[in-house]
């Protein structure tokens, strides 16, 4: 009993918490991605994903930026290269502590602070310079609302790929097309 009780302890003090968070399973043309959310410390990120994901907003869509030693990119933009139609951008959540490490998904935004809105990408490294330094746009980071729990080598497989660039827009877009078939909640 003691050594479940230091066990918990421990856990406690390296997650910051024993609770698990909602699970995703994603499925791409390349295999599946488990993903465990962080709903304590980013509650409006990962219900605005969950929104995404319970409308089935992103079957069918695409990795549309991979960059190697980087990151992989994907959710807005189907197999036709087209522009989903999105919910308003959310709150950035690039304050909650939760670092742009290696196996993380963060919140993709453009060069306006809170302007995530569906896009997000999986770091496949730790990428210390996307995490929260300040209060200007160039410095505030990029909301960590996950992590991956299974896959990571389906991540690293696409973050792999051979890139060519489409047009100005898809200037890192893998080829083959790397397509994100369906992503669904799941029960532990």
């Amino acid at each position: 009993m003691k050594q479940l009780f230091l066990i918990c302890c421990m856990l406690l003090a390296v997650t910051g918490t024993v609770q698990a968070g909602t699970k995703v399973e994603m499925k791409t043309s390349a295999g599946t991605i488990k993903l465990e959310l962080n709903d304590e410390k980013a509650p409006v990120t990962v219900k605005n994903f969950l929104n995404y994901v319970d409308q089935k907003f992103y079957d069918n869509t695409i990795f549309h930026r991979v960059i190697g030693n980087f990151m992989i990119q994907g959710g807005g933009f189907d197999k036709n290269l087209k522009r989903k139609r999105t919910m308003a951008p959310i709150k950035n959540e690039a304050t909650n502590g939760l670092k742009n490490d290696k196996g993380t998904i963060a919140m993709a935004r453009t060069g306006v602070v809170d302007s995530a809105t569906s896009q997000f990408f999986i770091n496949l490294v730790n990428n210390d310079f996307l995490n929260h330094r300040g209060q200007s746009p160039q410095t505030y980071g990029y909301a960590v609302f996950g992590r991956v729990i299974e896959g990571m080598d389906v991540v690293e497989k696409i973050g792999q790929a051979r890139t060519i660039a489409k047009s100005q827009l898809f200037r890192d877009f893998p080829e083959p097309q790397v397509i994100i078939e369906s992503v669904r909640r799941v029960a532990d």
